[in-house]
């Protein structure tokens, strides 16, 4: 952190040098006094923040500021946000995801050679297969966490939470979960309930709303 100041002081010192020092040529004029003068006595800004940077870390109070920071980083990391709009689904839907792509340009391999021309549709699929699926639970709600992961293993699928502590289910079921960080992939494949399971079916992806029965896995 001192590291840091220091050298973004030396910087703006260096740049407030330049501002006072002016224009290198110019023409010195007497126009007369307009009005009257006063003296400038604003304290240097630098000075300033640098003094008042010295006197927060003797004082602790730059340490516990630091401490605050790095716990809320922390607390984001163990249980982000929750995805907003998704709910626990109560009618069954399916539906096809088409995941291919119209080219904005010309793609080219290091020597030139056209991979792909802008205007042509590429589906990811005619090249890769997904060997896992995608299973989007609340990891909130026992009841779609017991479904999960009773019928998913880590080999077969990838439990992604749209809500809930992936850290903690983790440390407690000793196994890897994911967290869908700003909705961006339920949002894509217009997923708005859990749990729902996202598969490959030939050329496209099928997604798949799930509706849990009272009691047990559905």
């Amino acid at each position: 952190m001192r590291m840091l100041v220091t050298g973004g002081l030396a910087l703006a010192a260096a740049v407030g040098a330049l501002v006072v020092i002016g224009p290198m040529r110019s023409e010195a004029k007497d126009y007369g006094q307009a009005a009257q003068a006063f003296p400038v006595i604003e304290p240097d800004l630098l000075s300033t923040i640098e003094n008042r940077l010295k006197r927060a870390e003797a004082s602790g109070e730059l340490a516990r500021t630091n401490e605050m920071f790095a716990k809320r980083v922390e607390a984001k990391v163990r249980r982000p946000d929750p995805v907003s709009g998704i709910t626990p689904a109560r009618t069954a839907r399916s539906w096809d995801f088409d995941p291919s792509v119209t080219m904005e340009r010309d793609i080219r391999d290091q020597k030139g050679n056209l991979i792909a021309a802008k205007g042509q549709r590429i589906n990811p699929l005619d090249f890769v297969s997904i060997r896992q699926d995608l299973v989007f639970i609340d990891g909130d709600d026992a009841e779609q966490l017991a479904w999960a992961t009773a019928r998913y293993s880590d080999l077969k699928a990838k439990i992604i939470f749209v809500a809930g502590s992936p850290v903690e289910q983790m440390t407690a079921k000793k196994r890897r979960f994911y967290f869908d960080q700003q909705g961006k992939l339920t949002e894509r494949f217009g997923i708005e309930h859990t749990p729902a399971v996202v598969a490959q079916a030939g050329k496209v992806m099928k997604v798949s709303e799930v509706v849990l029965k009272p009691g047990g896995p559905s």
